[in-house]
């Protein structure tokens, strides 16, 4: 088959050829079988928001019991299950799948310059098995065997002698999915940043998500296998008798503590970087200039991945170790503000000189500023081993860790949905119901959990599902509980003005935020492949820095989906490849791994037997059909050419 080049070609033309190529698998076969980035990234959103949903319902219902003293609203029993997944599922199934994966998915090619990520089928397969672990941890939940050991299930607690049945096994099992989702998503991100690049965008002038995608997916490589350690030795020491945390018989209790954190710690930086690429984002857009300290930020993200890694001790200052290690501990968690703060005063600088637009994002920007810096200053004060031994396991903590996350991650999120939505959907947001949103959620949120400080100081513990009225709770607890109502009506409303902006809102066309990085130069919502032209880069803001007649890459075959493959650093065009098109094998694939990990909860043979058809899938995965004639690794580049 001849070589079709994009030579001589209309645009009309070369749009139909590429719609041809690209195009969404259509009906119910195709919805399984489509591996585009723009469509798995839009269900990785929508299924994290739907968690978020789920688990603000139990965290509700949760506040609804505490309200008042001896309420009988849950028992013991269901409020465990309650509480233990309702933190399960904002960590596992909502905080990381949304900010890393979901934004991460849709907007990285899209920033890039491509037309799709790397290895699309290992993140449609991410994706899939993401939902089955979701679907795991719920049905055990609606099913009344809940985890009930917390959302990070400590040993002895979860041990088979303490929690019989097979409530821990679910969660742990369910730790499994999440994390090789992860995982397959962190490959899939990474390289398409270094490899996928357009022409002229070298490391010097990638848009800072890219970087925190970029420093956010090796943080993901090093830090999850951690956790799916941990809670496979967990299984093990359930399932078949094992004794890696029994101390009566060699094991230790601790290790479990240091393998989960020395993952969970890194992992509130994987939740929180995103959240501040969305600030750094979206703060050089509504100020109209470039973000101040560009360097200093990239660096600012890349410390505090790396000293992420140095703190998770912290969390166990309660357990009696050494003082030189609590020493260094406090010494490294404090030490990793700096890098925070350095963005922090880089925000303010670049709105300090700039010309505010005073959009609906940057309402949840200016948010996001006052919640994430009061639970830095509690962390500040956490990291103290005086003051952590004394609030440790209150509801101080409890305030902390909520001003941390969703301070982090859900004030960002809202944010980035308000700005991000007119390009997935081509609508517009209601600005008018955005506001009523924002000062409801605003408000609850500080009401409810600021309040959970002094209740922590008066010494109320976590993880009680009822008090006595003498213990003179009642009063704050009400009052936290009325803030939630605030913030479940706010949610409401959003959910209102999603719904009717996608039937009725304005029209949003390719850039109305005048913005300057890649995927505002596409079409509102993007096509099925993404870029007419692969376009090339002059600058930081590449739409900014655009001159009158900016080159293009033409050349690119039209009849298969190839894609230019550039120099890791600096962006030079190496060589073209034929990326791998829709499948339903991913999907069928994540169907037998997910069989074979339900079915190791119950006998260790599911590992062994479930091995066959998941070799099977992926034999028939990675089966080569109907490769072009040229070599998908091909140098030679005589057909590519730059066109103005």
């Amino acid at each position: 088959m001849p070589v079709q080049t994009t030579a001589r070609l209309t645009d009309s033309e070369l749009h139909e050829r590429l719609e041809r190529t690209w195009g969404h698998p259509k009906g119910v076969w195709g919805w399984f079988s489509n591996v585009h980035h723009t469509a798995i990234g839009i269900r990785f959103m929508v299924t994290a928001f739907i968690f978020f949903l789920l688990g603000g319902i139990l965290a509700a219902v949760m506040r609804t019991q505490l309200a008042f003293p001896e309420n009988n609203v849950l028992g013991p029993d269901r409020y465990n299950q309650f509480f233990s997944v309702h933190g399960s599922t904002m960590i596992f199934l909502f905080a990381v799948p949304m900010m890393f994966q979901g934004f991460g998915v849709y907007l990285v090619p899209l920033m890039c310059g491509a037309r799709n990520i790397a290895f699309p089928r290992l993140n449609a397969f991410s994706y899939y098995i993401y939902v089955g672990g979701g679907l795991l941890l719920w049905i055990g939940l609606l099913l009344n065997v809940g985890v009930d050991t917390g959302w990070f299930s400590y040993v002895p607690l979860s041990g088979p002698q303490f929690t019989p049945g097979k409530r821990a096994d679910f969660w742990a099992q369910m730790i499994t999915f999440t994390e090789v989702s992860a995982l397959g998503v962190a490959v899939c991100i990474a390289t398409t940043i270094l490899r996928y690049r357009a022409p002229g965008m070298t490391l010097n002038r990638m848009p800072i998500l890219l970087w925190e995608k970029l420093v956010v997916s090796i943080a993901v490589i090093f830090a999850m296998p951690a956790v799916m350690v941990a809670s496979s030795l967990l299984l093990l020491d359930r399932l078949v008798g094992t004794q890696f945390f029994n101390p009566a018989e060699g094991g230790d209790v601790l290790l479990y503590q240091h393998l989960f954190w020395f993952f969970a710690h890194p992992d509130v930086y994987i939740i929180f970087l995103p959240g501040t690429s969305i600030v750094s984002t979206l703060v050089a857009v509504y100020t109209r200039r470039h973000i101040f300290g560009y360097t200093p930020i990239v660096i600012s993200m890349i410390a505090t991945a790396f000293l992420g890694f140095s703190v998770w001790v912290h969390h166990m200052f309660a357990t009696g170790l050494p003082p030189l290690g609590e020493n260094f501990f406090t010494t490294a968690t404090l030490m990793i503000v700096i890098p925070t703060a350095a963005q922090f005063f880089c925000w303010l600088a670049t709105m300090w000189n700039g010309k505010l637009q005073f959009k609906l994002p940057m309402l949840w920007l200016f948010g996001f500023l006052f919640v994430f810096l009061i639970g830095g200053l509690s962390g500040v004060m956490l990291a103290s081993v005086p003051v952590d031994l004394q609030v440790h396991d209150t509801y101080f903590l409890i305030a902390h860790l909520h001003y941390v996350l969703i301070g982090g991650a859900v004030f960002p999120m809202f944010a980035g949905i308000y700005h991000w939505f007119p390009k997935i959907t081509g609508k517009f947001l209601n600005e008018a119901l955005g506001k009523i949103q924002f000062w409801l959620f605003f408000v609850g949120f500080n009401v409810t959990f600021f309040t959970m400080h002094f209740l922590g100081l008066r010494g109320m513990p976590r993880r009680i599902y009822t008090y006595a009225p003498e213990l003179h709770w009642s009063g704050l607890n009400l009052l936290a509980s009325s803030g939630a109502v605030f913030m479940a009506v706010g949610t409401l409303v959003f959910l209102w003005n999603v719904g009717s902006s996608l039937y009725g809102g304005a029209i949003a066309d390719i850039n109305p935020w005048a913005a300057g990085s890649l995927e505002w130069g596409v079409p509102s919502p993007p096509p099925s492949y993404n870029f007419l032209y692969i376009p090339t880069v002059n600058g930081r803001e590449a739409l900014w820095s655009a001159v009158a007649n900016q080159p293009v890459v033409t050349g690119l075959r039209t009849d298969i989906q190839e894609m230019l493959v550039t120099h890791s650093l600096d962006s030079e065009p190496q060589y073209r490849e034929e990326t791998a098109g829709a499948s339903i094998w991913p999907f069928l694939t994540a169907v037998a791994v997910s069989a074979a990990f339900v079915g190791s909860i119950f006998t260790a043979w599911a590992v062994p037997i479930g091995a066959v058809p998941v070799t099977i899938a992926l034999i028939a995965w990675l089966w080569p059909r109907g490769s072009s004639s040229t070599s998908k690794r091909a140098t030679a580049l005589e057909p590519l050419a730059y066109e103005r």
